[in-house]
């Protein structure tokens, strides 16, 4: 896939998008809890389970800075996920609608891809929070001094073949959806997948029970 900006107008058909095929879930109640070490080990919980910023986690772990290649920006209405045309997660229900999906590679400057993200904005306010769409989502909010509450919903375990291709790493993989927060009201749902690249920085996924 190649990088597209797309005016209002032209966000008319939905692409597709690259959702896992969970082999495991856990909803919040193990977001809050965590996971048993041998299902995945606590540099990964910390990374997939905790508030913080991916892209300036994996900003320290590489040592270069985090950048954006922007796949697709795609107008999503409630009749596409109501006819399960989107598959988004069920928490997309309390962002208002209709939605610009924006789907992103993140990587360091030198070209190694460390995650995939699919987001869903308000249509009305993206502009507002993405003012330069190139931009990390953390960089963007950052620069408005904007404040948030990172409310994760799910995390799962699962396959995909494009991310295998994309990634250049065999799957299964992990990923995780969150809702941010802003004055009260939600104004994104974001969808990451992470590569197991990242084991040269955090270690295995998985601890060995003895």
């Amino acid at each position: 896939m190649t990088s597209a900006f797309k005016s209002p107008q032209d966000l008319t058909v939905p692409a597709a998008w690259y959702a896992l095929q969970p082999l495991w879930r856990g909803g919040e109640e193990i977001v809050q809890r965590g996971l048993p070490h041998h299902q995945l080990a606590p540099m990964w919980q910390m990374l997939l389970l905790g508030d913080g910023s991916p892209t300036r986690c994996l900003q320290l772990l590489t040592g270069e800075p985090t950048e954006v290649d922007v796949l697709d920006m795609s107008l999503i209405d409630q009749a596409s996920v109501d006819q399960e045309l989107d598959s988004a997660p069920d928490s997309i229900h309390v962002v208002p609608n209709p939605w610009i999906r924006r789907q992103v590679w993140l990587r360091t400057a030198s070209g190694q891809r460390l995650a995939y993200a699919t987001s869903w904005w308000e249509a009305s306010h993206v502009d507002e929070y993405l003012q330069n769409r190139s931009l990390p989502i953390w960089a963007s909010l950052s620069r408005l001094r904007t404040e948030l509450y990172r409310d994760v919903q799910g995390v799962e375990f699962g396959h995909s073949t494009p991310l295998e291709l994309a990634f250049g790493q065999r799957g299964p993989f992990w990923g995780r959806h969150y809702l941010f927060w802003h004055h009260g009201r939600p104004i994104t749902l974001i969808y990451e997948v992470f590569s197991p690249y990242l084991t040269k920085y955090l270690g295995p996924m998985q601890l060995e029970v003895s």
